[in-house]
């Protein structure tokens, strides 16, 4: 019998056995040696998201993803219309009358600063350096976008984030007893959480888990000095320190930003994630303190003149958002430059708070002033301004008013906790206002609806 009419049979190819099933993006490529404009429409709209997925996978908000995608396209011969998540990108590609749809998905959010600039800068530059590869090779660029590796191994990420917590106990008051044990709470923390991302325990478990070792390691250090060195036990007000790492500054920032472009399902996604990873971890630092008997009150006065305590300010503000910039993987010069940045806003913020300006408006003119900075270096270095906004911002997040919030409300003091939860409320709004006023006023793409 003669099979030579018969159809070819298809290679067999293994499928992911992941949750979020794994794509093989190089099968939308049809061998081609042409350049990537004369592909066909699929071909073309799979570069398209992507780019998008990929974007979306750094932490950025949906406005960037999406004129990411928009330039790709453009530069593709195509229209895009996008609707972007915390984790997921629906989109469609136009052309000529034909229309190619694709839903993507992530597993989790997370954040990588380093990534985040090399793609941007690759979408810059994809008009006049890759319309004339073929689809093939672009997806061989994009894997090694893609699959570029961390800058830093867990031990560096978590001294970066001891040195952050350690600063930022000395901004919210404490002194040197206090850093020291937030600086190995938080050590031990998030080198835990790093440790578990890798095994990729989910998020709720992995903030969990790492505030709880966090604090229980603040607590051995503090009772270390307590016996050898007969500390006062007024210096558990350090405590909240320990687990400030967990800030979930990206989405925090990134949903303000997302509902003042009205990307409405993104920012109340990114809002939303945002709030539960510091209601696991408040509740989890809540549970730790009543099972080992914390009562973290105020802070004792450290009663420095006015210079001195704006160098240690100045100090302490670089070193927090350095040491947060390595924890989100940037580079060290783009931390360095967020640290100078950070330093000089989160300074302005609190020595306005001391001459009694309201909280709330002294963090609208920080994260405003440190928007404005942050787009002057974006237009002389080029890095992307939210890698550089967002971990100077991070720092002036109110950690301390919503653990009280929580401790208070927990115990049923309602009064108490709701005025520090209206306080940390008013803060956090204050804070992506200021950065979108910035951006409104500095980025004319920005600031319009078209």
């Amino acid at each position: 019998m003669d099979h030579s009419e018969e159809p070819k049979a298809r290679p067999r190819v293994t499928l992911s056995p992941n949750h979020h099933m794994t794509i093989n993006w190089h099968s939308f490529d049809r061998q081609s040696d042409g350049p990537v404009t004369g592909a066909s429409l699929t071909e073309r709209a799979t570069i398209v998201g992507r780019v998008g997925i990929i974007m979306l996978s750094c932490g950025t908000g949906a406005w960037r993803v999406r004129e990411a995608m928009n330039t790709i396209a453009r530069d593709l011969g195509l229209t895009c219309s996008a609707d972007v998540g915390l984790i997921t990108i629906e989109f469609t590609c136009f052309d000529h009358g034909r229309h190619y749809t694709q839903a993507l998905a992530l597993p989790t959010s997370g954040v990588n600063t380093d990534k985040l600039t090399v793609l941007e800068r690759y979408v810059a530059r994809f008009a006049t350096d890759c319309v004339g590869l073929s689809v093939g090779e672009i997806h061989a660029q994009l894997d090694k976008i893609q699959h570029k590796p961390g800058n830093f191994s867990a031990l560096t990420a978590g001294l970066a984030s001891a040195l952050a917590c350690a600063a930022f106990t000395f901004l919210l008051g404490g002194g040197p007893i206090e850093m020291i044990c937030a600086f190995l709470g938080a050590g031990v923390g998030n080198y835990s959480r790093r440790l578990m991302g890798a095994r990729h325990i989910t998020v709720t478990a992995s903030t969990a888990v790492s505030v709880a070792l966090a604090c229980l390691s603040y607590l051995l250090m503090f009772k270390v000095l307590e016996l050898g060195f007969h500390v006062s036990q007024a210096h558990e007000a350090g405590y909240i320190g320990a687990m400030l790492f967990v800030i979930p500054g990206f989405p925090f920032i990134t949903s303000g930003l997302d509902m003042a472009k009205l990307d409405m399902r993104s920012g109340l996604e990114r809002g939303t994630f945002a709030i539960m990873v510091i209601v696991v971890a408040t509740v989890t630092g809540w549970l730790v303190a009543l099972l080992v008997h914390f009562e973290p009150q105020n802070f004792i006065p450290l009663h420095l003149s006015f210079w001195v305590l704006l160098t240690c300010r100045l100090a302490a503000s670089f070193c927090g958002v350095y040491g947060f910039s390595i924890m989100f993987n940037s580079p060290r010069k783009l931390a360095a430059s967020a640290g100078v940045l950070g330093a000089v806003a989160n300074t302005l913020r609190l020595t306005l708070v001391d001459f009694a300006m309201p909280a709330a408006a002294a963090a609208f003119i920080g994260a405003l002033v440190a928007g404005l900075l942050a787009s002057a270096v974006n237009r002389n270095t080029g890095y992307p301004r939210i890698s550089l906004t967002v971990p100077a911002i991070v720092i002036m997040v109110p950690g301390l008013y919503m653990y009280r919030a929580m401790f208070n409300l927990g115990l049923n003091d309602f009064g108490v906790g709701g005025g520090w939860m209206i306080k940390a409320v008013l803060i956090v709004v204050a804070l992506p206002l200021g950065l979108a006023a910035a951006r409104i006023v500095t980025d004319s793409e920005w600031r319009h609806v078209d």
